[in-house]
């Protein structure tokens, strides 16, 4: 093992200047080892070497100057404990006061007709400006662009810094390069040792570009890799070889016809299914377009084959309207449906796995509580996931294993533009529900403004005395800020005491346990309720043919794909559904979201304008849609190298499927960092 490689592996505690109490909070960042550091990219950067003229500073905003020291005053003590220090500098055009609280040491560092580059907020006005406990360095500082870390209690930014540093000063020139030689040539990419040092601290722009450059394909390489290692893995023998089936005994018993988009769907699907090497399909469909049918036609052809079906959904209340639905469909048909998530009694839990480990029931309908070891399978063929983005790759790889590599479905309804989701789904052929089934009626948009929301609380009220029901939506950045949940709280009890007083109203929000949740969801979808108060928990959401009104405040907040979502919660019964989008947004770009949407109800269309105002990072938040975590590549700024690396991934994939030459050795490491000791089994 080269030395590098050793460092990289060592404690990050034993690191030079580290010890154990640093140590506890770089594990609240994830930094546990010293390779953690060095790939513990800046958030941002701050750039000394474009200053602008004291003259061009905007009170209220966060730049660059670079000033002499002209007068020092004295120090002012202002109470016990607080002193202020003054320093007035100048640019040769104009003044600026340097105020600074409390700190001698950087008061005594700027000294007198010395120059320095000043980073800090502007106050004052155009002809008195000021600017309080700046970031200050001397002119003479070779390194002008300073990196700014994610940090946590213990650990400011150039705490981070200087460790980096120290372990940067440790790095050999010819650290050990996993990415092959040939490929960093052929894309003229920069060696390893010059990328790392200049994603931290920057010669200069130029050189931050390189840096940047290099560890974004080497990210986006590995993740192309390992998505197409899984689709290999997935191209393995399966015994679930699925013979030419009559669903005629299934599509006679459903109340209703499939469309078109759905008989294609299950063809393609069965298709898949007749050969020997396991399925591996996404169904992508709109809001509302039979994507649980063709499920449940799948679910059927595999039980009349003497094979099981697992569906895997990401909340307990919509495995519990998944089981519902099925249960509709294949109980006709003599095709039993349990259900099994954690909200079970440990009883109820053993009996229930012990009919299913016997093959009782040929379709199993459950949360992440399936990929428990305690649960088996008689004859797994089909494994489904709902809303693939909510779970990893590793909850999907374990789920699998529980089978002799089973046919996998996954199904999304976030639509998502075709070129897209070939990247973000390198391992998955795709089918697309692009009809909605027969009698849907269209969802009426409106877009107003706040000063007209007693007006829209008027026509709530109106659905509401005719008997049918509506949801609030109140936008929450962190379901965990205890301050914005009680926000929502507070607003949901104001509604119910004023502009609704005398309405059933409910809260429903990301934070509750599962069986508040389950109980408010219940108690909406049997007419209790008349009126929900949510957060986006509904977004992936529990089918209420009643519902036909939904208000979304502060839908500036959302992406077009989001907003479509939510709305999706109404119009999926026999009435006629509006949805009301409150803003008072006055951006360009937010008005014009905000039309689209009320001009179109094509989640696909919608889709390709969000990719294009947006970018591609309104699909997937922080999660990418259940990929592994990126560091430092963007699926927003970088699809151009996105699309590369898959080009690439793929003819590494055809000469050495395994990555199992010594050319790809580091590559293979790379895949097994990036996707996790839980998936790393998968590879093998």
């Amino acid at each position: 093992m080269a030395v590098n490689e050793s460092l990289f592996q060592q404690p990050i505690q034993y690191l030079k200047g580290v010890g154990p109490k640093k140590a506890a909070a770089y594990e609240k960042l994830n930094v546990r080892t010293a390779g953690d550091l060095i790939r513990f990219y800046p958030r941002d950067y701050l750039d000394f070497s474009d200053p602008v003229p004291i003259a061009a500073a905007v009170p209220g905003e966060t730049c660059i100057v670079k000033a002499t020291v002209f007068r020092k005053q004295p120090e002012q003590r202002i109470r016990k404990g607080m002193s202020i220090f003054k320093v007035f500098v100048t640019d040769g055009e104009q003044d600026l006061t340097v105020t600074i609280f409390n700190s001698k040491y950087l008061y005594d560092a700027l000294e007198l007709h010395k120059t320095y580059y000043l980073y800090g907020k502007v106050a004052g006005n155009l002809y008195r400006k000021e600017m309080a406990s700046p970031v200050v360095l001397p002119e003479s500082e070779q390194r002008l662009i300073r990196p700014v870390y994610h940090q946590t209690e213990g650990l400011t930014s150039k705490t981070i810094g200087k460790d980096v540093s120290s372990l940067l000063s440790a790095l050999s020139d010819d650290v050990y390069d996993p990415m092959p030689a040939q490929i960093v040539r052929e894309q003229g990419l920069c060696h390893l040792r010059f990328a790392l040092q200049n994603i931290h601290f920057p010669k200069d722009r130029s050189a931050l570009g390189c840096a940047r450059d290099r560890l974004t394909f080497e990210e986006f390489l590995t993740l192309q890799l390992g998505l197409l290692r899984l689709k290999s893995r997935n191209r393995k023998e399966t015994s679930a070889v699925i013979p030419p089936t009559d669903l005629t005994p299934f599509t006679d018993a459903l109340p209703f016809t499939l469309t078109g988009a759905q008989q294609r769907a299950v063809r393609e699907a069965l298709a898949d299914m007749n050969r020997t090497t396991p399925m591996n399909r996404l169904v992508q469909g709109d809001v509302g377009s039979g994507k649980t049918a063709v499920a449940a036609a799948l679910a059927y052809a595999l039980a009349k084959n003497g094979f099981q079906t697992a569906l895997m959904a990401p909340t307990e209340i919509l495995a519990e309207q998944h089981c519902r639905t099925l249960q509709g469909m294949l109980s006709p048909c003599g095709v039993k449906v349990c259900l099994l998530t954690g909200a079970m009694t440990p009883k109820q839990k053993a009996a229930l796995k012990d009919q299913i480990a016997l093959g009782e029931y040929p379709v199993v309908v459950g949360t992440h509580a399936l990929v428990q070891d305690t649960v088996s399978f008689a004859r797994l063929g089909l494994v489904i996931t709902d809303e693939q983005h909510r779970f990893g790759v590793g909850q999907r790889a374990r789920l699998i294993q529980k089978g002799d590599n089973p046919h996998v479905l996954v199904m999304s309804a976030t639509p998502i533009p075709r070129t897209l989701a070939l990247m973000i789904y390198g391992d998955l052929d795709i089918s697309v529900l692009d009809e909605l089934p027969k009698g849907r009626k269209p969802i009426e948009t409106y877009a107003i403004s706040s000063d007209k929301r007693k007006r829209a609380f008027g026509y709530i009220k109106k659905h509401l005395d005719q008997g049918r029901q509506g949801y609030i939506v109140c936008p929450l950045i962190d379901e965990n800020d205890a301050g914005e949940l009680n926000a929502v709280t507070a607003y949901a009890q104001k509604l119910s005491r004023e502009d609704f007083a005398g309405y059933a109203v409910g809260l429903l929000h990301g934070r509750m346990k599962a069986a508040e949740k389950e109980a408010v969801m219940g108690a909406f979808a049997r007419g209790e309720l008349q009126l929900l108060v949510s957060t986006t928990v509904i977004e992936v959401g529990v089918d209420v043919p009643n519902a036909v009104i939904i208000l979304i405040e502060n839908a500036e907040r959302f992406g077009l794909s989001q907003l479509h979502q939510l709305r999706g919660r109404v119009g999926r019964g026999e009435y006629a559904s509006t949805c009301i989008l409150v803003s008072d947004h006055r951006g360009e770009e937010t008005r014009r979201r905000l039309k689209i949407l009320c001009q179109t109800s094509d989640g696909f269309a919608l889709s390709e304008e969000d990719l294009k105002m947006r970018g591609p990072g309104d699909f997937f938040g922080s999660r990418q849609h259940g990929l592994p975590g990126l560091k430092i590549a963007s699926m927003a700024e970088d699809m151009d190298v996105l699309k590369k690396t898959q080009a690439i991934a793929k003819t590494i994939i055809a000469d050495d499927p395994e990555l199992s030459s010594p050319a790809h050795r580091g590559l293979a490491d790379m895949v097994a960092d990036l996707f996790g000791q839980a998936d790393e089994n998968s590879f093998n």
